[in-house]
């Protein structure tokens, strides 16, 4: 990569696991590392349920505990067997698959070895985007808000907006694409707005033994129930002052506040609880946005689409709504942020994740 001009366009082949442990997405991008030039050819592996069990597993366990070393050689041979089968990329962006996430204290834990799997695939991979950012007292998270930035600019925004992502757990991030860049003051504001997918998940898998609510077909024959709905916005997360972020498992009660409830009002309570941590976290944002733009698995859930819509008062739609791929957002944001950190620009900065200054996160592992 370093014989790359700064300003040459890049391929890039970003992958992402995300904490829903569905699978792995991967996806191509083209990026000088400030513009979006070209979206490629995408793809996805799931994890079997066996698969799910081991990544389980290692939930909430820091480097050297038991079950980390087989979630992290299940993690690069997934990625591994899905990457192998693109062309054309000069780089790729490997997240790694998170297990454990306490900024203020213990730091970040994203098992997968880069450059174990540069040696599989013959290619310089761009990895540990987070331990940097936390290091300088930053959150590590959400990392996507400089790729956000360039998509806003893709699809010729010229309003603030929000984009949401609704994986295991809720981000959100404000874009003003009047700024000239990301790390211009007042471009971007991001941060965790809750739980989202993954406590629902939980709940699904708990009493159903299935892996998520499809559809929201469960939720969808419940009713929200205040009294457990008010307990979960008790929580002292949803008024601290942005940037924040949370664990995976950082509500771990909420099962506990849907235990006496039945099935359905059980899913229907939690997806309201994700709808109105969104709410809240609007609360925040610099300026209303001028529509929310949704990605994530929480957009195919037709209840929770039609919560946050009843609850706020600008449009909100699926990605796609401006041609933007939000099963593949999150992979094509580490294409482009793999893209900057060969070129040595910031990947976050103090309004992303409350680090103290510009930092470029990640490090190159070359192949050989």
């Amino acid at each position: 990569m370093q014989e790359q001009a700064k300003d040459a366009p890049i391929w890039a082949l970003g992958a992402m696991s995300g904490t829903s442990l569905d699978g792995v997405d991967a996806a191509m991008l083209q990026s000088d590392g400030h513009a979006i030039l070209g979206f490629g050819d995408s793809g996805y592996r799931a994890y079997s349920d066996a698969e799910q069990a081991v990544l389980r597993t290692g939930l909430g366990r820091w480097p050297g505990e038991a079950g980390v070393a087989e979630v992290a050689e299940l993690c690069v041979q997934a990625h591994a067997e899905l990457l192998a089968g693109f062309e054309g990329a000069a780089l790729v962006g490997f997240h790694g698959q998170t297990l454990a996430h306490d900024p203020g204290g213990r730091g970040t834990h994203q098992v997968g070895d880069g450059a174990a799997l540069a040696a599989r695939l013959g290619l310089p991979v761009a990895w540990d985007f987070r331990s940097a950012d936390v290091r300088l007292g930053g959150q590590g998270a959400p990392l996507a808000p400089f790729f956000h930035f360039a998509c806003a600019k893709w699809i010729g925004a010229t309003a603030p907006l929000c984009f949401l992502n609704l994986g295991g757990v809720g981000n959100i991030t404000w874009v003003d694409p009047r700024k000239s860049s990301p790390e211009e003051p007042g471009a971007l504001l991001a941060f965790d707005t809750g739980p989202a997918n993954a406590p629902i998940n939980d709940l699904m898998q708990e009493r159903r033994g299935l892996s998520y609510d499809k559809d929201g077909a469960l939720a969808a024959q419940g009713e929200v129930v205040d009294g457990a709905l008010e307990l979960f916005l008790d929580d002292a997360y949803f008024p601290k002052i942005p940037p924040k972020s949370l664990d995976r498992d950082a509500f771990a009660d909420m099962l506990d506040l849907v235990r006496e409830l039945g099935d359905a009002d059980a899913a229907a309570t939690m997806t309201g609880m994700a709808a109105t941590a969104v709410m809240l976290a609007l609360d925040h944002c610099p300026t209303k946005p001028s529509q929310i733009l949704v990605t994530g698995g929480g957009r195919h859930n037709p209840v929770m689409m039609q919560m946050l819509q009843a609850g706020i008062d600008c449009p909100v739609k699926p990605v796609e709504a401006v041609g933007l791929d939000g099963d593949m957002l999150e992979a094509q944001a580490f294409a482009y942020l793999a893209i900057r950190v060969a070129k040595g620009l910031p990947t976050s900065s103090p309004e992303t994740t409350g680090v103290s200054a510009l930092v470029g996160g990640g490090t190159v592992s070359h192949p050989g």
